[in-house]
């Protein structure tokens, strides 16, 4: 009954099937409708029912999901904590300071996002579509969002199919499935009832489905579902949602992780070492706090931001429109790009590719009877006579006016061909054919070779029929030409398609683009695979994907893949690089397979039928004219669907990832390398190490020099592999780099100890700071304490400030890298700063004093011997293919 709102999900009889097996009028019976359609009450009653004709795309969110989504992130939560603690404590420095990290590294992202979100939006496609439905006997024109099932639409070339619907009439229909299955040539569709039990819906004739799109020919049809119920209203149902984890995600999510434990043992520990060896909670406490605050890399959030910004910036320039941010690194990170056919790979237009004898030898009369043929016949013209009528040549060469149209026999989906009946210059008459070889082959007695006529005798029939079998093999739509001599009459008719000549064979192809080559090589050369995954036939995709140059010896079809399991499916994967014949849910499946293998999986799709694949992969990739289903799962939108593009925006996103990266070790390194010298110095030294003020100060200082490297240089060597996210590689850094650091804190403690005496807490202090140290309160306020804390301030300062430029690059710093301008500028400003403050206005409430001249010739040496180290470990973990 019409009231019925079964999906065909397992729990009933699926509608849509029962339609195709039952005659139209039964059909129009069962649904409660006729021939001249619904009247507008019972339009508006289901309506009513149904709900708008609408499917389940993804909806955009609000600017307050927008800034939770931003928010909600480990180090954000950490920074935010912290804060709260630091201004519960009234260290309004230290919580201003990662309040304004936060709130720039939010808004960053939120805008950014809004941006591409907007943008993403203005490429709807369908917008204002409307189909002609048929209601109280009249046709008018209404919007597919007001269609239900029971109403009766007609169809014709160049219509949008507005529901899954049912055929009625249908005359020369052809219909393009590829958002469906990937299928590049049009589909025939009849009204006829199909009576196979077990067929799949899809395969059949007499149905359409919402999505797919009228090619030629006309048709009356009854809706049978909309909306939500439609095949692909079920679909965009099953994916609206969130977008799954990706790998960038789950870098950030370990990395943070990484150094709350980091946190977690060296705040308590330095706590605990400095209340045992101080004997004052409170100082611990404040201490303890800075330290925290200092190992946070607070800046995370903010860097990344901006390198994703400035990535998405530069993509857009590049006809790329980024939806997602963080999908921008995972382009850096894809190391395998699976990939639809049509349109990607070939041009997406199907065009004569041969015109051939019955033996495959190019024959130019073959041509010139199709193109009479392509040019007389009336109505509109299909695919396949359109790729005919490119040939414009010819139109002059055979001098058309010279030729005479008599009569047509039209096409019909019994006979599989049509002919016309041309008159020419000598007024000689000939019936001239094309269609399905073997429609075609029935009809003929003869065929023509080399000009001469042979009979079809059976021993001859059998090496015909294999040269069509070669071409089809070869992935060609193959297309058989004949003809007849005519008598003169008024008119003809189908019993004329007899005694025919077979002439030869015309094949067609959507071909390879010319960039489709270079573009996979170019992948292949920066260490991206790409596997194809398409829904069309695996002879079409064998012959393109040969040209191409992907592997195609060995091909895994749809069916083969269903009865593999997971883990199976994962070893295939490995070893194919050609899908055909496959389903939403194999895409799906073979893309959560190259996951399961440690892959950063890329897809790039289309169509209804790639909307689970793009939403199931690392980085899912879509273009402009689109489907709207395949756009809202899509990360990423081309403006152009040309894998050259694709290149470009995967350079972009490992420059992305390297800028990012350089941040993280930096600061990871640093981290690992102060836990050691802090926990060292609390037990070691009667006083802190460092007041919190100046941990913070150094904190900020630090920060500031960090800034610009989203502007920095990147060098080729960096971007020409995959860059994934690999934490294994990032705590190595750490592990060798880290406590270089820490020998040099070693040796400046043992200078300002040994040799400026800061071991004597009574240590005189120069006349001009006499009156400062005076009465000392507490032994941090000594003149000893003043000076340890300057001369390690200033030190710990500068070795990783100028440190980020051995980091920054595999290459020798400075020589054969170098630093962007801002990069450059700003380390040589923060240096400045910190050499400044012991002798600036601020010196007195940082707790800084002057330090002795012979304290910077050491710094010279420091910064000179940490410097050559780093780089002497560097290259050694980089030879070791460590990092």
């Amino acid at each position: 009954m019409p009231g019925s709102k079964n999906t065909g999900n397992g729990r009933g009889p699926d509608p849509l099937q029962e339609a195709a097996l039952q005659e139209g009028a039964e059909l129009l019976r069962r649904l409660g409708t006729s021939p001249t359609g619904l009247s507008e009450e019972a339009a508006a009653d289901r309506l009513a029912q149904f709900g708008p004709n609408e499917v389940a795309i993804e909806k955009r969110h609000g600017w307050l999901r927008r800034l939770y989504v931003s928010a909600r992130n480990p180090l954000v939560i950490l920074l935010t904590v912290l804060a709260i603690i630091s201004f519960a404590t009234d260290d309004v420095f230290g919580g201003t300071l990662m309040m304004l990290m936060v709130v720039l590294g939010m808004l960053l992202r939120f805008v950014q996002e809004t941006r591409a979100d907007s943008a993403a939006a203005k490429l709807k496609a369908m917008i204002s579509v409307t189909a002609t439905v048929v209601r109280d006997g009249q046709a008018r024109e209404i919007p597919l969002k007001q269609l239900v099932p029971g109403d009766v639409v007609k169809l014709s070339a160049g219509d949008m199919i507005p529901g899954d619907v049912r055929l009625l009439t249908a005359k020369d229909l052809f219909i393009i499935q590829a958002t469906l299955t990937g299928e590049s040539m049009p589909v025939e569709k009849t009204d006829v009832r199909d009576a196979r039990e077990g067929a799949a819906a899809i395969e059949r004739p007499n149905l359409s489905f919402l999505g797919t799109s009228v090619e030629s020919g006309s048709a009356t049809a009854v809706i049978v579902a909309t909306g939500s119920q439609t095949y692909f209203g079920r679909m965009a149902r099953t994916l609206s949602g969130q977008q799954v984890e990706t790998a960038f995600d789950r870098g950030v999510k370990k990395f943070t992780w990484l150094m709350i434990q980091f946190m977690a043992v060296m705040v308590p520990l330095v706590f605990l070492i400095n209340v045992l060896t101080k004997h004052d909670r409170h100082e611990a406490f404040f201490f303890s706090l800075a330290v925290a605050v200092g190992l946070t890399p607070e800046m995370l959030p903010m860097i990344v931001s901006v390198c994703l910004s400035k990535g998405a910036l530069a993509m857009s320039k590049k006809k790329v429109i980024v939806k997602r941010l963080n999908s921008i690194q995972n382009f850096g990170a894809m190391n395998v790009l699976c990939t639809d056919k049509t349109g990607t790979l070939t041009i997406d237009r199907v065009i004569l590719e041969l015109y051939c004898d019955v033996f495959k030898k190019e024959n130019l009369e073959v041509l010139r009877d199709a193109y009479l043929i392509s040019h007389f016949q009336t109505g509109l013209k299909n695919v396949l006579d359109r790729a005919v009528l490119e040939h414009r040549e010819l139109h002059g060469e055979l001098s058309i006016d010279q030729y005479a149209k008599v009569d047509e026999i039209p096409f019909d989906f019994s006979r599989r061909m049509m002919s016309v009946v041309v008159e020419g210059p000598r007024g000689e008459r000939q019936l001239l054919t094309k269609g399905a070889p073997e429609a075609v082959f029935s009809r003929c007695t003869r065929f023509e070779s080399e000009g001469e006529i042979f009979p079809m005798e059976p021993i001859l029939v059998g090496n015909l029929i294999e040269q069509v079998n070669d071409l089809s093999e070869d992935g060609f739509r193959v297309l058989a030409v004949a003809t007849k001599p005519l008598e003169k009459r008024p008119a003809y008719a189908k019993a004329d398609e007899c005694d025919l000549v077979l002439t030869g064979y015309l094949a067609f192809l959507d071909p390879p683009k010319d960039t489709a080559v270079k573009a996979i090589a170019a992948l292949r050369q920066h260490g991206i695979t790409v596997k194809v995954l398409t829904g069309d036939n695996d002879l079409v995709t064998r012959k393109v994907c040969s040209q191409v140059g992907i592997a195609a010896e060995r091909i895994l079809l749809g069916a083969q893949v269903e009865g593999l399991s997971d883990a199976q499916l994962a070893e295939a994967v490995e070893t194919t690089d050609i899908f055909a014949r496959l389903s939403p849910t194999h895409k799906q499946r073979i893309v959560k397979a190259l996951q399961r293998k440690g892959h950063v999986v890329g897809f790039m799709g289309d169509g209804i039928n790639d909307a689970p694949a793009l939403r199931a992969a690392d980085v899912g990739i879509s273009v402009d004219n689109a489907v709207d289903i395949a756009k809202e799962s899509a990360d990423v939108i081309l403006l152009e669907k040309n894998l050259m593009v694709l290149e470009e925006s995967v350079l972009e996103g490992r420059k992305v990832f390297v800028n990012i990266l350089k941040y993280i070790r930096m600061g990871a390194s640093s981290n690992f390398g102060n836990m050691f010298s802090v926990i060292g110095a609390s037990a070691w030294l009667p006083y802190v190490p460092m007041a919190p003020i100046q941990v913070l100060t150094n904190n900020l200082l630090y920060d500031f020099s960090q800034v610009p490297i989203p502007t920095d240089n990147v060098g080729a060597q960096q971007i020409a592999r995959p860059r994934p996210w690999q934490i294994g590689e990032i705590a190595r850094f750490i592990l060798f780099i880290g406590p270089i650091s820490s020998i040099f804190d070693y040796t400046t403690y043992a200078l300002m100890w040994f040799i400026f005496k800061c071991d004597q807490l009574h240590l005189a202090p120069p006349a001009a700071l006499a009156a400062r140290f005076a009465h000392p309160p507490s032994a941090d306020d000594t003149y000893a304490a003043a000076l340890f804390h300057t001369g390690w301030f200033v030190e710990s300062l500068m070795t990783q400030t100028l440190i980020i430029h051995v980091i920054r690059t595999n290459l020798l710093p400075f020589v054969q890298s170098r630093a962007s301008w801002q990069l450059t500028m700003t380390t040589l400003l923060i240096m400045a700063i910190g050499a400044y403050l012991p002798y600036s206005p601020l010196a007195s409430a940082l707790k800084f004093v002057p330090l002795p001249p012979l304290y910077w010739a050491f710094l010279l040496l420091t910064l000179i011997c940490y410097v050559g180290l780093t780089q002497v470990i560097k290259t050694w973990l980089i030879r070791k293919a460590w990092v």
